[in-house]
This record gives C-alpha cells, structure tokens and sequence, in this order.
C-alpha cells in the first residue's frame, strides 16, 4: 500500500522539484514564456502599486516656531515592513497564478548543472522572461500614469513614486549590485521554500516573509525597478504642473532620468540578482543535493 502523505516535501526532494520546473521552463515553447513574462511583469508591478500606495503619507513638516523640520506619520521601520508585506501580492500572482518571472527563474541553473539542459536553453529563457517582464512592467506604469492616481491624498502617491524612483536612480554601481545580490537572495529563497508546498496557503506563506523582508530592508529588484523607476519617469516627464506644485518636497529629481534607470540602476541591480539568485541559492543547493555522488567525495 502506498503512503501518503500531506506533509511538505523535504529539501532533497525540493531540489529534485526545482530541476524538474527547470527542464519544463527551458523548454517552454517562445510566445507561452514570453506572454506568460508579460504577466509576471505587471504582476510584480501590482506589488510595486500596492507598496507605494501603502507607503505614502509620510512628509516632512517645519515646526510652528520654525525650528528643524520633523516627519509625520509611522516611523520608517513600520512603513517599510507594511510595504513588504503588501509588495508580497506581486510573487504572490506570479507563482499561484502562473507566471514566468526572470528572478525566480534564476534557479533554472540547478537544471543546466545537473545537464539536463544546454546553455543556450537557459539564457534563451533568461532573455525572453527578461523582455517580457519589461513590457508587462513598464506597461502596467504607463497605464498607472493615465489613471493619475498618483494624485490621490493630495499628490502623496505621487511624491512617494518620485522619491522612490529618485532613490533608485542614486545608488552608485557597486550598492545597486550589492543591493541586487542580496534582494534575489531572498527572493530565490521564497520560490525555493514554494517547492515544499502542497496547498496554495502552503506557497502564500512561504512567499511573505521573505519578499517582505527584502522591500522593508531597501534591497533592489529588477524587475520591480522596470515599474519604480519608469512611473516616476512619466510623473516627471509628462506632468509638470504637478512637479511644480511639489516645490521642493522631493530633493534629487535632477538624477531621475532614463539613462540613470537603464546604466545607474537596471543594469548593476540585474547583475546582482543574478549572482544572488544563481550562486547564494541555486549553486548551493544543487551542490548539497543534486551533485553527482561521485563529485561529492
């Protein structure tokens, strides 16, 4: 008689699940991932929507006698752990839902190690998922942008997608990779601890905690910075009555630029998801569990 069982799947068997989705990724035929890509990127755009709505309201006021300016609302510790938690819909969507997202697939290397598929297979996909997240992303920001909904609560979406987007656009090379490095980390390990699941709640809570973690510290996603950063672009670019009605509550607007989102941000923080995704998650356990017996003597 054959046992069942209900309980979640153990590492070993999660790397020899994660190779299995692996071989099915790479051999997805071309318009399935790229749609599918599609999705995922205005799914984690749903986050980034989410979290920027949650986040604002938080502004600097001068004191009455004049003195320091202070800020109101919830400390930003509280503020960035709120983000996360609602940032969390995004792979929420992607993985219950069914979608192709080029961080997560980042652990597609544990199959090309095991040589069950070639090179080419996993960077063809790397580079359709890429792409197709950058339309469902940067499409999902300009659709946001006709909505004007970052007007609501008297321009304090608004100013939160701005100082968000200028924030990104920023960091020096060498923090967008560390920041990247670190992000996908987690990220990689939310889809990895999925593998363990049985049910759907199984997956959502797996996902929580880990997204949450990577948003409330600061770490960079790519795919979400195809949305963070382009609708403070289109703000900027295309709706200068409300840049002017801001005055001088978003400071370094000057760095908010294409150049800076594509060099400045896109590509470090890309560079780093990928170290973080393909060696501190992928390589690691598919050297614990999948290495050839003879190798691991």
């Amino acid at each position: 008689m054959t046992e069942i069982r209900i309980d979640a799947l153990l590492p070993q068997e999660m790397a020899s699940r994660a190779e299995i989705l692996g071989v099915k990724k790479a051999e997805m035929p071309f318009l399935k991932t790229f749609m599918l890509a599609i999705l995922a990127g205005a799914f984690i755009a749903m986050g980034a929507i989410f979290a920027t709505t949650v986040s604002a309201g938080a502004q600097a006021v001068t004191a009455p006698d004049g003195g320091a300016a202070y800020t109101v609302g919830l400390p930003y510790g509280i503020v960035r752990l709120l983000a996360g938690l609602v940032f969390s819909l995004g792979l929420i969507l992607v993985l219950v839902g069914g979608a192709e997202l080029f961080t997560g697939n980042n652990l597609i290397v544990m199959a090309w190690a095991s040589g069950k598929i070639s090179v080419w297979e996993l960077l063809r996909n790397w580079l359709v998922v890429y792409l197709g997240n950058f339309v469902g992303s940067i499409s999902t920001a300009a659709l946001m942008f006709l909505t004007k909904q970052y007007t609501f609560g008297s321009g304090a979406v608004g100013i939160t997608a701005l100082k968000t987007a200028a924030a990104k656009c920023d960091l020096t090379f060498i923090q967008a990779v560390a920041l990247g490095i670190l992000c996908n980390a987690l990220v990689c390990m939310a889809v990895w601890l999925t593998y363990s699941a049985r049910t759907t709640v199984d997956r959502v809570l797996a996902i929580i905690f880990p997204i949450a973690a990577f948003v409330a510290a600061g770490f960079e996603h790519s795919i979400a910075n195809m949305y963070f950063i382009p609708i403070g672009l289109f703000i900027k670019g295309f709706d200068p009555a409300f840049i002017h009605s801001l005055g001088k509550q978003v400071t370094n607007l000057d760095r908010l630029t294409w150049s800076n989102f594509v060099v400045g941000n896109l590509l470090p923080v890309t560079i780093g998801n990928i170290i973080g995704g393909t060696i501190l998650v992928a390589a690691f356990y598919w050297m614990i569990y999948l290495r050839p017996a003879k190798e691991q003597k």
